[in-house]
């Protein structure tokens, strides 16, 4: 059976949680089989306190936009079943996981107050850590080193960023890193499963041929800059480098 990840991101009125300070906005999406399933839960949160003018700052959340939001005990029973039994996949999990076992707490369901023995926590930045020691290692840093595209990331935001670190984690661990759709999965492996990874697709002998559409030299340039990247965070050029190099010595 495919591994079933959750990554996810919190945002909240401040730091630390020792100071009361309480969360705002969950975001997390699904993998399966290191694929996007599509399923996602996104919630804002009235924190019954202000956040820090230093917090607002980060995620742009104000507190008149939080007037009215359903409290973390409304949806702590559909946000524990999303998330348990999952490999939770969060950036600097200490923090987000300590949020989320004081929310817990609060309600006064200590069952629930340490996710860790409902869920397996990968930490992504102990992980870049490892492979990077010595250099910046923050979502924006690893983006960046990664060629992953944060450019709508004006401000954090919970759903947008664990959008973003699925992307990196992905590449980061190598291997299939599609961010498509598991299109018509099921929960079972019968009918309606997902077998695009073997399945053999010819195209009809009467297609029409598809338009050519030329780079530009813009494009051609940012086609460069990405290889450089590729390059440095490989040390070695990249495989399509590789090719033209190969065919041009033939």
């Amino acid at each position: 059976m495919a591994t079933r990840s959750v990554v996810l991101d919190t945002e909240t009125t401040g730091m630390p949680v020792t100071d009361g300070h309480r969360i705002i906005e969950i975001g997390c999406v699904e993998l399966i089989g290191r694929r996007l399933t599509g399923r996602h839960f996104h919630v804002y949160l009235q924190p019954d306190r202000e956040s820090d003018e230093g917090a607002i700052g980060v995620h742009g959340i104000t507190n008149e936009f939080l007037v009215g939001k359903p409290r973390f005990a409304e949806v702590a029973d559909e946000f524990f079943e999303f998330i348990n039994g999952a490999q939770l996949i969060i950036h600097n999990a200490a923090f987000d996981v300590g949020f989320i076992n004081n929310e817990f707490a609060l309600m006064g369901q200590h069952d629930r107050a340490d996710i860790t023995q409902h869920c397996t926590i990968l930490d992504t930045l102990m992980m870049a850590r490892e492979r990077h020691p010595g250099q910046r290692n923050s979502l924006d840093a690893l983006c960046k080193r990664y060629g992953v595209d944060n450019s709508g990331r004006e401000l954090h935001g919970a759903l947008l960023d664990s959008e973003i670190l699925a992307d990196v984690y992905l590449t980061m661990t190598g291997g299939q890193t599609s961010l498509s759709l598991a299109g018509n999965a099921t929960d079972g492996a019968g009918e309606g499963a997902d077998n695009s990874a073997t399945e053999i697709r010819r195209l009809p002998a009467d297609r029409k041929p598809g338009r050519i559409i030329r780079a530009t030299e813009a494009e051609l340039a940012e086609h460069q800059v990405r290889l450089e990247i590729i390059a440095k965070s490989a040390g070695a050029p990249a495989l399509w480098t590789q090719l033209l190099e190969a065919e041009s010595q033939a």
